[in-house]
């Protein structure tokens, strides 16, 4: 039944009560927005306080937009506790109250609404009655009650599975209507965990990932304001994809950003080979020791003159204030350290004339000429960029660095075959972003966020996760992937290896196998290739039957096959070697389409996806054309092709000429 469609045994008079309530809300939002626009930052005192004040404000307003298409709640309880709490509630993106603040609307973070994700004829919760909502765009059209308390077994809702298989166009819509009790248990971990997501394609990891952000900013709210929520993507177009998701659930101040975007848009063109040896982590103990490697020891001591008086620190005290330093701080507050210390040693040497200077002599001291120069010569004032520039430019430098942790080979790599003429004009790959990333923390130490979420995980290298792990250092991190899809030379087999790397090494791996987006037969066709990429895991189960969901063709034309999805409802993904992405789109020249690039965020019915940007989208109805030229692009070209073939939420139609890969023929 269509969710628009009033099925003959909802009573209209229940259907009507529980739309009043719905109009109810949607009055008691606008009222309380209304208020919120009405409140003025006048009231706080100096125009500092007024500023953070008035961005406070805004954020509020932003949180209580109402969208017409979105449902402010899609169930309700009926409760038997004997508590404080109101008997019936109701479930939503948000809290909404009347102007007596009586609660009209539950959020669905909230510890109460947990039972309505966990609630079962097994433990009920003390819920008598789960109620679930059909909506056609936000008009309440009708419902579905699961009695809980009778002990019976419940049949498979409905009106869950047509919100779950209803199509769509644009960007990712959230999912708090129909997360399953297994991916709330996930969302509802604590802040201290950090938790790692396993999913096989159309399990909802990315949405998990995206749900339990939404649900710690509400938990702990003011602690995650001061520190930061931060969601990481694989690139733009992914991110332009789900940047509607936490919006929707009220939460409008989460950065989200790419690896480039957060470590450097740096994209110098290197072979793959090279980028992996870079991404080791190995290079870690490399790049430390280059950089300390910069430290001279001292040889003449420092001299300072005060009008008659010269004060000296001999050179062998100047040796052991070094040494005492050295790999017990960061580079840069080091250095500074050094300045200090020397100004210290003046200062007793003047104390011992009889002077009494206090702390703003010895800053002056610090800053004096003879100080800094041998600061300077000892501790040289460094840069990332320079450090990896002298460490990819002089072969005995890095053989010096490398010790025995990299071979003769490795290091050849490493070099540049033209180096440049110096740091400034140096042009950096996406592998060396880590590095410098690395080496800036050695300097100065990377500010740590409350909470990351990073998807798909699988691809980065160890030391992106590195680098990813300092952003999270105090705090925990969200882990989301799926090693079957690992499409880069880097990629892991084992997230153990993954949290370890990021810092995380006490985080939980969990795994999610049931899917809920794509259909069984589609599923299981791509599950062929499992054994061939990643065969340690448990083949995917999906809850969607999908018959007739997969159409296979030798020699079809894109252009009718394009036709043909077009006349069904839904988003269309035609998905084709990166090679081929110019050929197709002119061969649909005449049909509306777009083409999706790295940086896209238009919305488009109809695409043309190059197979490396598939990852992470999903599709109504998708068109995979020439999977062996997929196959054939790249060394994990098997993975990338599994990657493609699950991006199906309705049906996939597979066009090839040349041979399937072996895996995928029966």
């Amino acid at each position: 039944m269509p969710a628009h469609q009033l099925a003959p045994d909802i009573p209209a008079d229940v259907l009507a009560s529980e739309q009043a309530h719905l109009a109810e809300s949607r009055a008691a939002l606008k009222a309380m927005r209304t208020h919120a626009e009405s409140l003025s930052a006048d009231a706080a005192g100096d125009w500092v306080s007024q500023q953070i004040l008035q961005s406070l404000l805004d954020q509020r307003v932003a949180a209580l937009a109402d969208h017409p298409d979105t449902p402010l709640f899609f169930g309700r309880l009926d409760r038997s506790a004997g508590d404080d709490l109101p008997t019936t509630i109701y479930v939503g993106r948000r809290h909404v109250h009347d102007g007596s603040s009586r609660p009209l609307v539950i959020d669905w973070r909230a510890p109460v609404s947990r039972a309505f994700y966990q609630a079962s004829p097994a433990e009920p919760m003390d819920i008598v009655r789960r109620r679930r909502f059909g909506y056609h765009g936000g008009a309440l059209t009708a419902f579905e009650d699961e009695p809980l308390a009778e002990g019976e077994e419940i049949s498979p809702s409905k009106i869950l599975t047509e919100e779950i298989e209803r199509p769509r166009t644009g960007p990712m819509r959230d999912i708090v209507a129909t997360i399953q009790p297994d991916q709330d248990e996930i969302v509802r971990s604590t802040l201290s965990q950090t938790v790692c997501v396993q999913g096989a394609p159309g399990t909802g990891k990315t949405a998990v990932g995206l749900h339990r952000a939404a649900y710690l900013l509400f938990t702990h709210r003011e602690r995650l304001a001061r520190s930061g929520v931060m969601i990481v993507g694989p690139n733009k177009a992914f991110l332009s994809y789900i940047s509607s998701v936490l919006p929707a659930l009220g939460e409008v101040k989460v950065d989200q950003t790419t690896v480039a975007g957060l470590l450097g848009e740096h994209a110098w063109p290197e072979e793959p080979m090279v980028s992996a040896v870079k991404g080791d982590a190995r290079m870690a103990a490399v790049l430390e020791r280059a950089l300390w490697l910069h430290i001279v020891k001292p040889e003449e001591g420092v001299v300072y003159t005060k009008g008659a008086y010269r004060f000296r620190v001999a050179d062998y005290e100047v040796r052991e204030i070094v040494a005492s330093l050295r790999g017990t701080t960061r580079y840069g507050p080091g250095r500074a350290a050094l300045a200090q210390r020397l100004a210290h040693q003046v200062l007793v040497r003047m104390e011992q004339r009889g002077e009494s200077p206090d702390d703003r002599v010895q800053d002056a001291v610090a800053r004096s000429k003879p100080v800094k120069q041998l600061v300077d010569a000892v501790w040289p004032k460094l840069t990332p960029e320079q450090v990896l520039f002298r460490l990819f430019s002089d072969p005995a430098f890095l053989a010096k660095a490398c010790k025995s942790d990299f071979s003769p080979e490795e290091q050849e790599m490493l070099l540049w075959r033209k180096p440049f003429r110096g740091h400034r004009s140096a042009k950096w790959s996406a592998a060396d972003a880590a590095l410098l990333d690395e080496l800036a923390d050695l300097i100065e130490r990377t500010p740590s966020l409350g909470h990351l979420v990073v998807d798909e995980a699988q691809d980065l290298s160890e030391m992106q996760l590195r680098a990813l792990g300092r952003r999270c250092r105090n705090g925990s991190a969200t882990v989301l992937g799926d090693l079957a899809q690992g499409t880069t030379p880097w990629s892991t087999s084992s997230w153990e290896t993954v949290l370890k790397h990021l810092g995380q090494a006490d985080g939980e791996v969990t795994e999610l196998t049931l899917g809920f987006r794509v259909p069984r037969e589609v599923l299981d066709y791509a599950a062929q290739l499992l054994p061939s990429i990643a065969p340690g895991l448990a083949p995917p189960r999906s809850l969607r039957p999908g018959v007739g969901s997969l159409a296979v063709r030798q020699g079809g034309a894109v252009a009718e096959a394009v036709r043909e999805a077009l006349e069904r409802e839904g988003s269309i993904g035609v998905i084709v070697p990166d090679a081929m992405v110019a050929g197709v789109s002119a061969e649909l020249d005449g049909l509306a389409h777009a083409v999706l690039g790295p940086d896209s965020t238009e919305e488009h019915r109809l695409l043309v996806i190059p197979a490396t940007l598939a990852k992470g989208l999903e599709y109504d109805h998708v068109i995979v054309v020439e999977p062996a030229d997929i196959v054939a692009a790249e060394p994990r070209g098997l993975a990338r092709l599994y990657v493609v073939l699950t991006r199906a939420v309705t049906s996939l139609t597979v066009l090839h000429h040349k041979a399937l890969p072996a895996q995928l023929v029966a």
